[in-house]
């Protein structure tokens, strides 16, 4: 069994293929000279902590050594020989497979405009090194991008004494699968803590210290950094000639067009038996997570579709966004006030099915109310929807109903 990725996913998969049974060789390559380690604290911990950083290893990776999993770092692969099922790494090594794994996870996507090599991205924990020397008391920090990892990182300079802007294409921040509402009041907790905000600004050119907008405003401070999405790794996929369309293209049980080949995390666009038919991409811890684990145990046993829901957070300051399922299917939504700032918003699809739920605030008021949603979610309920909104009205009934 050989997995090309050692991310979360790669990782999870790696030590799901042992617990499936598999007694045979299991090898990770991986390009970083880590072992799998957590990049959520990337963009906050990571940068903000005290300590020089260094990689806090996920749990799968600290049980390599007792599954006897074998991890390549620092290897590349060149190409992968589907007729004779080997993988040829650019040193010249070649691996044999009987089942492949692709968690090969995504790039930052870079800034095209001129000068977009000048800006600093994150993406790996050589990268926090990088932004670390500039995130500092005093400094003026450039973010283009206001989506989640642009926000965190504003919040975490934010923290460190900086000063910041976020330079946002779209009219409002954050368009891509979260609520207009919640995205507002994201905006407004960092302008109360004094980040500034240019949105539906295009951004002409940069250097390393600067921006110019097409509108002809120039913007200077200490360092710009691009935080416009990421862009899935799929050059291997392609090249091996396997479909591939913003990700590679799996079917609900995370195999590709090949039966000895799957693909899961933040490379594949994946079928989710629950809600459509067409393959999506996600980028998110938890997927990552739910994924490698399946495609490991799929790669041993008779393949079992997904079914966990997908769910996602981010910390911004004090709060936390929290988004399950796919608000994005909805076509009704319903609002569940839980105190007077914070609401939990549900989605529902035309035939009144639960697809998604997405609440902005203290962690303490959204980790129950959320985990019950997925629940929900995954029981494809119909709930009524004046119990959805009543508030003194615990969600746990609508799950025993």
């Amino acid at each position: 069994m050989v997995i090309i990725g050692s991310g979360e996913a790669g990782g999870c998969a790696a030590v799901a293929i042992r617990d499936a049974g598999w007694t045979g060789p299991v090898t990770v390559i991986g390009e970083e000279r880590h072992l799998p380690y957590e990049r959520p604290p990337l963009s906050k911990a990571a940068i903000t902590g005290d300590d020089p950083p260094e990689p806090k290893l996920s749990v799968e990776a600290r049980r390599f050594g007792e599954c006897d999993i074998t991890h390549t770092s620092g290897s590349r692969v060149s190409h992968i020989d589907r007729d004779s099922k080997q993988v040829h790494i650019e040193d010249g090594g070649v691996i044999a497979y009987e089942k492949l794994l692709l968690a090969t996870g995504a790039q930052a996507r870079p800034l095209a405009v001129e000068g977009g090599e000048y800006a600093l991205t994150l993406r790996s924990q050589e990268d926090v090194w990088a932004l670390r020397r500039f995130f500092q008391k005093g400094r003026h920090i450039i973010i283009i991008g206001g989506g989640l990892i642009g926000l965190e990182l504003a919040a975490s300079a934010n923290r460190l004494g900086a000063r910041v802007t976020v330079i946002e294409s779209q009219d409002r921040l954050l368009a891509r699968g979260v609520p207009e509402e919640i995205a507002g009041r994201m905006l407004e907790t960092h302008q109360q803590q004094g980040n500034r905000f240019r949105l539906a600004a295009s951004v002409e050119k940069v250097t390393r210290t600067s921006v110019w907008l097409k509108t002809g405003e120039r913007i200077d401070g200490d360092v710009v950094v691009a935080a416009v999405g990421a862009q899935p790794d799929i050059a291997l996929a392609s090249a091996a000639e396997l479909p591939v369309s913003n990700g590679v293209l799996t079917d609900a049980a995370l195999r590709t067009a090949d039966p000895d080949i799957f693909a899961c995390g933040d490379c594949a666009a994946t079928v989710h038996p629950l809600f459509s038919p067409s393959p999506r991409r996600l980028e998110s811890w938890q997927v990552a997570r739910d994924q490698g684990s399946l495609a490991g145990r799929n790669m041993v046993l008779s393949p079992q579709d997904q079914e966990a829901v997908p769910w996602f957070w981010s910390d911004q300051f004090d709060w936390q966004l929290q988004v399950a399922g796919f608000p994005d299917l909805g076509e009704t939504v319903v609002k569940r006030q839980l105190d007077e700032e914070t609401a939990l918003h549900f989605f529902l699809s035309g035939d009144g099915t639960l697809v998604g739920a997405a609440a902005f605030g203290p962690m303490r008021l959204l980790a129950k109310d959320l985990r019950i949603s997925q629940r929900l979610i995954a029981g494809q309920v119909k709930p009524d929807l004046s119990q959805l909104a009543a508030a003194d009205r615990r969600l746990k009934t609508l799950l025993a109903a």
